[in-house]
């Protein structure tokens, strides 16, 4: 090794031969070094596949793009289409709230006259609303005292419904609350009932002017082109500014003067208040071409106050492929968008379980998108259908269903950080002529001014926004720099004493090769011959043989080189004879060379 490497310590072994103390410390602690540099190798190799990242924080400065703006009523609407089932299941739910709970709810006065088709329709839905009544059950410990024992108080009853499927397999819905009980309830039938419009164009009822009062950006007034309309179940009519419907707003300087101001009506007229039990609106901000998840990531304007919500973008860029479980646009995704719009987690998400309930149940949740073939669930023709949801939704809110496994972050995403300031709007000195100025421009007529408006202002609070990046924190120069010093502290050695150590290994794998392949050689000639080759010639001398005679064999050897008259011929040449014997020692067939040496034989004892 010391004439075949320069690495530090293999001089030592040959130097200290002639002790062989030193040669065995030498020994062992040049192994244990050599142990201890791959050791640290492995280390190394763990942390290089284990793809680890950096994270680089970037200040962007720019103009930057506004988002996306969604604004709800907070309330659900009485539509037309549906406004004499939602008469009837008023008084189904105030007749509830009676028998239960002594109290006699207040319904507004309405023309009570149907037609014969709505007395069907009605009669429909108060039959499946006895199939799924609200009442009351005692609590898990309480279930063996009788109702009428004085143990058990109001407090220590749930409240909720009961759900069964088609082969009456029923169960209940139970809420620790009333209110939530009866709410769910409510809205149960509510979704029902939405889901019995065949067009869903006939719940578009949009009322823009009479829910927007105000609206500017950039201190230029809004327009229709400006905004898209959708409606929410439970948030009833939505507006959605800056959705890419037409040119998107940039705004260039920060500050709320350069920014979305909203003056937004936020009286209840003509709503369901069994559905929502707050007044004001619902805002909104996202990205576009993202959906409006109100439930989610939404927040709640309140009446009389202006709210004031400033912003800081933030983007977020992944490292996908081995350094990430991101997806770049969902297609590796195994779960179908039913959005018509980019992929984010939460569009799978609801994908996902919306896949699941027609899979499961048969039929779609009308809160999410329609698959293609599907229709939405309606208990007048898949009268389990709740019973399925409810049992689903446990299994999804378990992970029971995998959706919150198959469903991956975006590996680029765009996030809104956001702070909320209210004060009094409008002020007690300055409400009178507001509120005039109101009711000349937009017709406002509401009695309580002071919960009938208010006032949201949304904008950026700085020019700079934050981009978060990753990039591989361990490269494959980092691995090799890694490597080398690792090398160089054990060992103090160089590329090229590696290169040695590799030579030298090198040449130890291709003696051995050599000296196995002699060996093998070796072993194949100490093995036994076979048969000879020419093995029916030499079956043919042996009979041929016994037909000579002894004394020819004799004659030739005796006679032919033992006469000194021979020996004179040899300055003159050969002889005659000494020709024949060589002819005949050079014939092939034993035949012919015994039968020359039995006429020289001959000729040799006349000469004699």
């Amino acid at each position: 090794m010391r004439h075949n490497t320069t690495i530090h310590g293999a001089i030592r072994l040959v130097c200290s031969k002639k002790n062989k103390m030193k040669t065995a410390f030498w020994s062992v602690l040049f192994f244990l070094t050599f142990g201890l540099m791959y050791w640290q190798f492995g280390i190394l190799y763990r942390e290089y596949f284990s793809y680890p990242v950096n994270l680089n924080l970037n200040l962007n400065s720019d103009r930057l793009t506004f988002p996306a703006v969604t604004l709800c009523t907070l309330n659900p609407y009485r539509y037309s289409a549906i406004r004499k089932q939602l008469d009837k299941l008023d008084q189904i739910t105030h007749q509830t709230l009676l028998d239960l709970y002594d109290y006699n709810m207040s319904l507004p006065q309405r023309d009570w006259s149907t037609s014969s088709t709505q007395k069907r329709s009605t009669r429909s839905l108060l039959h499946h609303v006895q199939r799924h009544p609200l009442r009351r059950q005692k609590r898990d410990n309480l279930v063996n005292l009788p109702e009428n024992s004085p143990s058990v108080d109001k407090n220590d009853w749930k409240i909720g419904f009961v759900l069964c499927s088609e082969n009456n397999d029923c169960f209940h819905q139970a809420y620790s609350s009333g209110v939530d009980a009866v709410r769910e309830w409510y809205s149960f039938h509510y979704i029902n009932i939405l889901a019995q419009v065949p067009d869903a164009k006939a719940l578009d009822e949009s009322d823009f002017e009479n829910f927007i009062y105000a609206c500017r950006f950039n201190e230029a007034t809004c327009d229709k082109a400006n905004y898209t309309h959708f409606h929410h179940p439970l948030y009833g009519n939505c507006y959605t500014f800056n959705d890419n419907s037409s040119s998107v707003w940039t705004s260039s300087l920060p500050g709320i003067n350069n920014g979305l101001s909203l003056v937004v009506r936020t009286e209840q007229n003509d709503f369901i208040p069994l559905l929502s039990t707050v007044t004001g609106a619902r805002v909104m901000v996202h990205d576009q071409n993202e959906p409006a998840f109100m439930d989610d990531g939404g927040f709640n304007v309140r009446p009389g106050i202006e709210t004031s919500i400033s912003m800081r973008k933030e983007m977020t860029v992944r490292l996908g492929g081995s350094y990430s479980d991101c997806t770049e646009d969902g297609s590796d995704v195994p779960v179908q968008n039913l959005y018509s719009s980019r992929y984010t987690e939460q569009v799978c998400i609801r994908s996902c379980f919306q896949l699941n309930m027609v899979e499961r149940c048969g039929c779609a949740y009308y809160f999410y998108p329609l698959p293609d073939g599907a229709e939405y669930c309606d208990y007048t023709k898949h009268t389990a259908w709740g019973y399925c949801y409810y049992k689903l939704l446990a299994e999804f809110k378990a992970d029971v269903l995998g959706c919150f496994h198959k469903c991956r972050k975006p590996c680029k995403m765009t996030e809104y950080q956001l702070s909320a300031g209210y004060s009094r709007w409008p002020s007690a000195v300055s409400e009178d002529w507001v509120f005039y100025m109101l009711s000349q421009q937009n017709k406002y007529n509401i009695t309580s001014k002071r919960n009938g408006v208010a006032k949201v202002n949304i904008f950026f609070e700085e020019w700079n926004y934050k981009t978060n990046g990753e990039s591989p924190a361990f490269t494959v120069v980092t691995l090799l720099s890694q490597l080398g010093n690792q090398w160089s502290l054990w060992f103090g050695s160089s590329v090229l004493s590696v290169m040695e150590l590799a030579e030298l290994v090198l040449d130890f794998i291709a003696i051995t090769f050599i000296l196995a392949f002699r060996w093998f050689r070796t072993q194949q000639k100490q093995s036994p011959p076979g048969p000879p080759l020419n093995s029916q010639d030499n079956t043919a001398f042996q009979h041929e043989a016994p037909a000579l005679s002894a004394p020819h064999r004799f004659t030739v050897e005796a006679v032919v080189t033992t006469l000194p008259s021979y020996n004179s011929l040899e300055p003159r040449g050969l002889s005659r004879d000494e020709v024949f014997i060589q002819a005949a020692s050079q014939s092939h067939a034993p035949y012919e060379r015994s039968h020359a040496l039995s006429s020289l034989s001959q000729s040799c004892k006349i000469t004699l």
